[in-house]
């Protein structure tokens, strides 16, 4: 079954937002934790989530990739840069890298045919 990672995208916001609404002072402390660590400093953000992109994949988190394609694009990475980063994950998480990062591969085709761009 073709994974559609823009609606797994979509469907984690929504799901997070119900988590919130149980987990209110959880979520916002790990909101306020994803937007103090992704924040414009010495690293930039889309260096930054380009990072989080490799991570994801090597931490073999479907739902992580979903995300950081997405707010790589956002924050201005260019395809070359995301499939850069791809092979730096494969390099340093081996086979299992090598199929997460597949899956990377498929949601940044998948995105950018969806329209999101920066």
């Amino acid at each position: 079954m073709e994974k559609k990672y823009p609606e797994t995208y979509d469907r984690l916001i929504g799901l997070m937002g119900k988590l919130g609404k149980e987990l209110g002072g959880t979520m916002a402390g790990f909101g306020q934790l994803h937007k103090q660590a992704l924040a414009d400093g010495a690293l930039s953000t889309k260096f930054k989530e380009l990072i989080t992109l490799a991570i994801s994949i090597t931490a073999h988190c479907e739902g992580c990739i979903a995300a950081h394609v997405r707010a790589a694009l956002r924050a201005g990475a260019t395809p070359q840069e995301i499939t850069e980063s791809i092979g730096v994950a494969i390099y340093m998480g081996g086979g299992p890298a090598m199929v997460y990062g597949c899956e990377a591969l498929d949601a940044l085709e998948q995105f950018q045919a969806s329209g999101v761009r920066k």
